[in-house]
C-alpha cells in the first residue's frame, strides 16, 4: 500500500471575544477603540467636507437670493454660475497656465531631487555632507522670505553673470527677463530640499550589493541610476508628485509678482480677483463657482494617483 499524505486545508483562525475585545490570532482589537476611531473619522470627514459643501451650496444659488440658506439651491443655478465663471476673464487660459506651472514644478523638482540625492549618496567628493546640510537648511527659507532677491534675478536672469564680469573688470549689460513667461513661473521654484532629503533617505536603504553588482556588470553611474535606482523609486516619486503638484497649483504670491500679462494669470489669482472689493457688489456665487472649477484638477490628480500615493507613503521598496 502506498501512503498518501494529505495537506490539511488552511482555515481562518476563529475570532474569540474576551470582555469586549475581538481577538484574531495574535492581534487583538478593542471594540471601544474601533468605535472611537470611526467617530473621529466621521467628525474629521465632516470638518473637511463642510467648506466644500458650503461652496457648492453658494455656487448653486442665484445671484438675486439675499441669503445662502439653501432655499434657492438648484442644479440650473449651479450650471449657470459655472458657465459664467468659465467665461469670465478667460478661465480656461488660467487653468492652462496653472496646469503648465504645476506640471513643470513637479517634473523639475523630481528630476533635480533624484539626481542631487543620488550624487550625495553614491559619490564621494569633498564637503559632501556640508553641501547636503546647506540644501537642508533652505527648508527654513521659504519663498516669501527670499521673494525680493528671487524677483530681482527673475527680472534679469543674467544679472549674476554681469556681477561676476564686473569683479574681473569687464562691464556687461546682458539681459534675460523671465517675467510673464512659463520659465519664470517654473524655474525659481523647482529646487526642493524636502524632496532631496526624502530621496536621500530612500537611497540609503538600497542594498550596497546592487551597486557592486552593477559595477561588476560594467554599468556606469547613470546606467545604475536609470536602470536600478530610478525604477525602485517609482512609488516614492508618485507620492511626491501628488504633493508637489498641489504645491505648484496653489502658488499665489510668486505668480502674482512675476506676471502682469492677463494671458499669464493663474487660476488661483483668478479666484482672488473674483472677491468683492469696496466699490463692487459681492458676487459670492461667481466666486464659489470659480473656486470649485479651480479645485477640480488637483482633486482629479489625487483620485487618479491615490493608490500610488498611499503605497509610496507606507511601503519601502528595496
Amino acid at each position: 500500500m502506498t501512503a498518501v499524505a494529505t495537506v490539511p486545508e488552511t482555515r481562518r483562525a476563529p475570532q474569540r471575544r474576551r470582555g469586549g475585545v475581538r481577538s484574531q490570532g495574535m492581534v487583538e482589537h478593542a471594540l471601544w477603540f474601533d468605535r472611537l476611531a470611526y467617530v473621529v473619522l466621521v467628525v474629521g470627514t465632516v470638518i473637511i467636507c463642510l467648506p466644500i459643501f458650503y461652496a457648492i451650496v453658494v455656487a448653486a444659488t442665484p445671484d438675486d437670493v439675499a441669503s445662502y440658506d439653501g432655499a434657492g439651491v438648484s442644479l440650473a443655478a449651479l450650471a449657470e454660475n459655472l458657465s459664467r465663471a468659465w467665461a469670465k476673464e478667460s478661465l480656461g487660459r488660467q487653468l492652462f497656465n496653472s496646469m503648465v506651472m504645476a506640471v513643470g514644478i513637479t517634473v523639475g523638482k523630481i528630476v533635480i531631487s533624484t539626481l542631487s540625492a543620488f550624487a550625495i549618496c553614491y559619490f564621494r567628493f569633498p564637503l559632501r555632507t556640508v553641501f547636503f546640510w546647506l540644501i537642508f537648511i533652505t527648508l527654513m527659507l521659504p519663498v516669501e522670505v527670499r521673494i525680493v532677491p528671487t524677483f530681482e534675478v527673475a527680472a534679469n536672469a543674467l544679472s549674476p553673470v554681469n556681477a561676476v564680469l564686473g569683479l574681473i573688470g569687464l562691464e556687461a549689460s546682458l539681459e534675460w527677463s523671465l517675467l510673464d513667461s512659463y520659465t519664470g513661473l517654473i524655474l525659481p521654484l523647482i529646487a526642493s530640499a524636502t524632496a532631496t532629503f526624502l530621496f536621500r533617505q530612500f537611497y540609503l536603504t538600497v542594498p550596497e550589493e546592487l551597486c557592486e553588482a552593477a559595477k561588476i556588470d560594467g554599468a556606469g553611474p547613470m546606467t545604475f541610476f536609470l536602470r536600478v535606482v530610478l525604477p525602485m523609486s517609482t512609488t516614492t516619486i508618485a507620492a511626491l508628485s501628488v504633493i508637489l503638484f498641489i504645491f505648484g497649483w496653489n502658488q499665489y504670491l510668486w505668480p502674482l509678482l512675476i506676471t502682469t500679462d492677463p494671458d499669464m494669470t493663474t487660476i488661483v489669482i483668478g479666484v482672488a480677483r473674483t472677491l468683492p472689493t469696496e466699490d463692487a457688489d459681492a458676487q459670492w456665487s461667481l466666486t464659489m463657482a470659480t473656486a470649485i472649477l479651480a479645485t477640480l484638477p488637483p482633486v482629479a490628480v489625487v483620485l487618479l494617483l491615490q493608490r500610488w500615493f498611499v503605497k509610496g507613503l507606507v511601503d519601502s521598496e528595496k
